[in-house]
């Protein structure tokens, strides 16, 4: 018997920057699935670009469409063969569902999967809803001393803790976070986290860097104000950096990368470029044997990431500076979009 019935708030993109909010029928859940409501989602980058452009890349949003992928909340239903879940269990929500068949998922790369399913990537609806059916091998159960806000932003802090790892981050290294925004801020907490104990925070927004010192980072520089690679060669006695994690998506600070490396370091490159192209200066990162290494999402990540927040080694509701009502979706996306300057993150609460 159905124990959730009726209709939910659903905020539905219905056109390039107008999103309204309509009813829909609560939905039910799979004997593999639970019910969870929805209790927090975070405004992604990529919800942003969504809405201001209306695509990004081959996926474009053909409406009405569901924002949101990063999710956390609470189950209020399970299905028939769900055992390690129950009503009431808190969950942090990972949102990409794979076949679990092809090569990727069989080695164990299950982000690469390409039939992959994932919130909020058109056409799949993302979860700027009340309640939300999900996989409930995929619904990561918090500890008491977190809360659901904290399990919605496990989403991104997947996305850091997978850029440290693809960087081999370890103690004893100097890394350089270009880009300061949430998944900046977020790998940079990641590596603290890891054991790395000189991080360097390049923006050029002085919010942002404030905030990189408050979190993770022991050195920032503003790129509009100063030469970034002089000020960082001058931070490292000369000898430039062990590890690059490029967020930005710039094709200036993926050159500037190349120059403030020291030989034989590596770069890892998580930001989309506007174009999707670059040109790069790969004589001087042959010269150098520079190892790069790029980021698709994350895998095998939420179980360590919430242990992370849960031991207080992370301070995942720090990058957090804006909070929004679903009823208030449309000024809480036009305000993320106008003012990056002073929004760093914002967090939408459904219930």
């Amino acid at each position: 018997m159905r124990k959730m019935e009726g209709s939910m708030k659903v905020a539905v993109m219905t056109d390039v920057a107008k999103v309204e909010l309509t009813e829909r029928p609560i939905p039910v859940p799979g004997e593999d699935e639970v019910l969870v409501r929805v209790e927090y989602v975070g405004v992604c980058g990529s919800d942003l670009h969504y809405y201001e452009a209306g695509g990004i890349g081959a996926n474009i949003v053909k409406p009405p469409f569901v924002l949101g992928h990063e999710a956390g909340g609470t189950v209020v239903e399970v299905g028939a063969k769900v055992k390690h879940l129950k009503v009431g269990d808190r969950v942090a929500l990972e949102p990409g569902k794979t076949c679990g068949h092809c090569e990727f998922c069989r080695t164990g790369k299950y982000n690469l999967c390409p039939d992959v399913i994932f919130f909020a990537t058109p056409p799949v609806d993302g979860v700027f809803q009340e309640y939300v059916a999900h996989e409930a091998d995929l619904c990561f159960k918090i500890p008491e001393n977190m809360d659901t806000m904290e399990a919605a932003l496990i989403e991104p802090l997947a996305v850091g803790f997978h850029a440290a790892r693809q960087g081999g981050a370890q103690t004893g290294q100097t890394a350089v976070v270009t880009g300061a925004g949430c998944i900046g801020l977020v790998t940079m907490m990641a590596l603290k986290a890891m054991g790395v104990t000189r991080i360097i925070a390049v923006d050029v927004m002085e919010k942002r860097l404030e905030k990189a010192l408050e979190l993770a980072a022991t050195d920032v520089v503003n790129g509009k104000e100063k030469d970034t690679v002089a000020e960082i060669l001058r931070l490292t006695d000369g000898k430039g950096a062990d590890l690059v994690i490029e967020t930005a998506g710039t094709e200036i600070t993926t050159r500037q990368a190349i120059q403030f490396t020291k030989r034989g370091a590596t770069i890892v490159l998580v930001g989309y470029s506007a174009s999707g192209e670059m040109t790069l200066p790969m004589s001087l990162a042959l010269d150098k044997e520079l190892t790069f290494k790029t980021v698709f999402r994350y895998r095998h990540i939420y179980p360590m990431a919430i242990e992370a927040v849960a031991s207080g080694r992370v301070n995942l509701k720090g990058i957090v500076t804006n909070v929004f009502p679903l009823d208030d979706i449309q000024n809480a996306m036009d305000q993320s979009v106008k003012n990056k300057a002073d929004i760093v993150k914002s967090v939408i609460k459904v219930i």
